[in-house]
């Protein structure tokens, strides 16, 4: 079965475009294949992938207006289970070109259900904003992974998150839920941090992800490589991170990737090949 997660908070500069491309690519090195679906006009995840920005291509605004299908449009990434249905400019326009266009809301809910790629996982990074994109990508999605910094602001935006997950679900979509809410940009060695948590603990209960994301420097550097920071720096805090919230997340929704069968598998080899043996052998 098929699940939609879209990547979605209201305040810019969360990582949220950072958090859609890395968990993207988690769960494809996990074996799992995914599609990266680019909902921002800014077309960063688009160049966090390593592609220009190219207007004559076939993109999500395409998908949008009926020009093209996401089977059309997607891209391969170079990365083996990971694809990617890119953005551009023109989806600056969809917001006003959609208000009169019949089901708005509901084209790239429709638009991903005629889909028949063999992704398992469907990622949205949405605009930092609750306009029609957002409002399209939140009324595709099973669920919304929310990234959140541990600082006093983000408390204050929790209250507006709440508020519009409430509106899309009384006004499109009544089975909507939070499928966690990840904290970035983490510094655990700070007070403040360690405030935030418990409280967004208190507020969210077990839908907080245990995995946090550090400040490090190769996330930083890894869209300007065009790569994924697993690819760009597999060794760093930021790689290992976004792969143990990968597998949290596939773990939460009861998918055992290729990997992890691989991980038990050889952890079973090893625990037989530990027990002391006498002769005669059986």
């Amino acid at each position: 079965m098929r699940k939609i997660i879209a990547v979605v908070n209201q305040k810019g500069g969360v990582g949220k475009t950072t958090t859609a491309i890395n968990l993207s690519a988690g769960f494809a090195l996990e074996g799992v294949p995914c599609l990266l679906i680019d909902c921002d006009p800014q077309a960063n995840s688009t160049g966090g992938l390593g592609f220009s920005r190219d207007e004559d291509r076939s993109s999500t605004y395409s998908v949008l207006i009926g020009e093209s299908s996401i089977a059309e449009a997607a891209l391969e990434t170079g990365i083996e289970h990971l694809r990617l249905l890119p953005s551009s400019k023109h989806l600056i326009g969809a917001n006003v070109e959609l208000v009169h266009a019949e089901n708005r809301a509901y084209r790239l809910r429709d638009a991903v259900a005629k889909y028949e790629g063999a992704e398992q996982l469907i990622v949205l990074d949405c605009p930092p904003a609750l306009d029609l994109l957002t409002l399209n990508a939140l009324v595709a999605a099973d669920s919304l992974l929310i990234p959140m910094q541990a600082e006093y602001f983000a408390l204050e935006g929790v209250s507006e998150l709440v508020q519009t997950l409430d509106r899309v679900r009384d006004g499109f979509k009544p089975e909507l839920t939070i499928e966690g809410v990840v904290l970035t940009m983490y510094d655990e060695r700070t007070n403040l941090a360690q405030q935030v948590t418990d409280n967004l603990r208190e507020f969210f209960g077990e839908k907080l992800l245990k995995t946090t994301i550090p400040r490090n420097i190769r996330l930083a550097e890894a869209p300007s490589h065009g790569k994924p920071v697993q690819i760009y720096d597999a060794r760093s805090r930021g790689a290992e991170s976004y792969m143990d919230l990968a597998r949290e997340i596939l773990l939460r929704n009861k998918i055992e990737s290729p990997r992890e069968k691989a991980r038990k598998a050889a952890s079973k080899r090893a625990e037989a090949g530990s027990k002391v043996r006498f002769w005669p052998y059986t």
